[in-house]
């Protein structure tokens, strides 16, 4: 038996051990359960793409550009072209230290390659160059939450399709309120989702953008093609003033992916708040498929299935809020440029959290077990048809809403004083109920309604079947939005798919110029 601790995302992540060394404070032990189990699912592939790894693309592209343009000498060019690969290979090794920094990187390449190799460091400053990989390690990590964003609805609207025919209790203020299709509501939720899609893409316009060859702030005297070396590293352009690319909008990219972060996280606690509230039923209509860390039995009460899933997701929503607000208390009153927002290990741990919400909010997904029938009968023992009541003595019969709505809630009152369901409300009782609300005014003073439309005004499959708003839940215009929302989905996914090929594509092509002038 295991318990609602324990962690089994799916999912790829970057190097997770030194971002458990960077998390601190309060969220530090939720931050290791999470950064622990991920690190379990980590790949060879995704953990190449580091500052190391960048640091290793950016001088690449520097020392093929600059020796074609005439800003390098091309006979030195092999010679710190091997005295690179050196490096990158030596890095590489299992085990082996991959450092960070412009300052700690180039020591090693004048190791291998003497002095020679620095003029490769012409128009270059460590601030362009930590912006680039920056910018291109958070890109990555936006690809990687889009991904399992994109899974993740693709269970939600799948789940929807499922249940077009499911009608249930949806809850105001922790309160029943209306009957409606679970399908609709899941879709409902998908919406939200999807502007964090949409915001995803975004982003990753304004992300997608090379900081090389800005230097410090203001530019550089060598003509470097700027233009080529974004191709070379998979951008889609370039920072367009100088100043900005490191002062300014290297601080913006970490804020503006920790607002998604907040907002996926936020999208994903209401929806397991909501499943909460009924949950704690002693005969919910939604239950967990038992098994695994879905559920676990207390250890005092045997009859208690605690809901491990649900506490897990809530408390990683919670993580992941809590470090995204990071980058901005960190970006707060200080001076444009400082370095304050901008740690890879901090933001980079701040997406791994979106991500394991997205993963664990999956698993949920899949784990709800619908009770179609325990949920119409919720429905029909409490009186969330009742605005039926009041919405066709208006439509169909002329009665001023607000007086309806008082004839509605009469009946509502007395049927709930009486201990009656809406099932067995006497007919009688609501004609005598009508005709005593309405007895002061001049609308009709006997009850319009007859027998079957009153039974059927109370009956929330009918409701649900008969709206006719678009958007409603009546079974055509969830069809619709299940189809629109397929669509949309499978168009993320070849966003998704497209974004990682030109990235793929731009490091092979710099990789094919490398070889080439290593002579290989």
């Amino acid at each position: 038996m295991t318990t609602h601790n324990d962690v089994s995302p799916s999912g790829k992540s970057r190097s997770m051990q030194r971002r458990i060394r960077v998390l601190t404070g309060a969220a530090m032990t939720g931050a290791v359960l999470f950064c622990t189990g991920l690190a379990a699912a980590q790949t060879a592939d995704s953990a190449e793409r580091d500052e190391f790894f960048w640091l290793g693309q950016i001088n690449k592209a520097t020392t093929v550009i600059n020796s074609e343009e005439g800003l390098l000498d091309s006979s030195l060019a092999p010679d710190i072209a091997r005295a690179l690969a050196t490096v990158i290979e030596n890095g590489n090794q299992p085990g082996a230290d991959r450092p960070g920094t412009v300052i700690s990187f180039e020591p090693l390449l004048i190791e291998e390659g003497g002095l020679d190799v620095t003029l490769i460091h012409a128009g270059r400053s460590s601030q362009d160059m930590h912006a680039t990989y920056r910018a291109a390690i958070l890109r990555d990590g936006l690809l990687e939450m889009a991904e399992q964003l994109n899974t993740t609805m693709e269970t939600m609207v799948e789940l929807a399709a499922q249940h077009v025919d499911t009608i249930v209790p949806n809850y105001t203020n922790g309160v029943a309120a209306q009957p409606n299709s679970y399908a609709h509501y899941l879709l409902g939720h998908a919406a939200g989702f999807d502007r964090d899609a949409q915001r995803i893409r975004e982003a990753y316009a304004r992300m997608d953008r090379s900081a090389m060859g800005t230097t410090v702030l203001n530019g550089t005297s060598w003509p470097l093609n700027r233009e080529r070396m974004a191709d070379y590293l998979g951008f889609d352009g370039v920072v367009d003033n100088a100043y900005d690319a490191s002062q300014i909008s290297s601080m913006d990219q970490p804020v503006e992916t920790g607002a998604i972060v907040t907002s996926i996280a936020l999208h994903t606690g209401n929806f397991v708040e909501d499943v909460m509230t009924q949950y704690a039923q002693s005969r919910p209509w939604i239950l967990l498929e038992e098994g695994g860390d879905n559920t676990y039995v207390s250890s005092a009460m045997p009859q208690k299935r605690n809901p491990g899933i649900l506490n897990s997701t809530r408390s990683d929503a919670s993580l992941a809020i809590t470090l995204a607000m990071g980058p901005v208390i960190q970006t707060h009153n200080i001076t444009p440029g400082m370095s304050d927002p901008k740690d890879v290990d901090e933001n980079a741990a701040m997406v791994d959290a979106g991500v394991q919400v997205l993963a664990r909010l999956d698993r949920v997904l899949k784990a709800l077990r619908i009770n179609p029938e325990r949920a119409l009968e919720e429905l029909n023992s409490d009186w969330t048809a009742s605005q039926e009541v009041a919405d066709i003595l208006m439509r169909d019969h002329g009665l001023p809403f607000r007086e309806g709505h008082h004839v509605a809630s009469e009946i509502v009152s007395y049927a709930r004083a009486e201990g009656i369901t809406p099932l067995n409300f006497p007919y009688a009782e609501a004609q005598r109920i009508y005709a005593e609300t309405v007895a002061d005014s001049d609308y009709p003073q006997e009850f319009p309604l007859s027998e079957q439309e009153f039974r059927g005004a109370l009956d929330p499959l009918a409701i649900v079947r008969n709206r006719a708003t678009s958007g409603g839940p009546q079974p055509a215009e969830v069809e619709r939005m299940i189809t629109q929302a397929r669509e949309r989905l499978e168009t993320d996914k070849q966003w998704i798919a497209e974004k990682r090929s030109h990235i793929d594509g731009s490091l092979d092509r710099l990789d094919q110029d490398f070889s080439e002038l290593l002579g290989k």
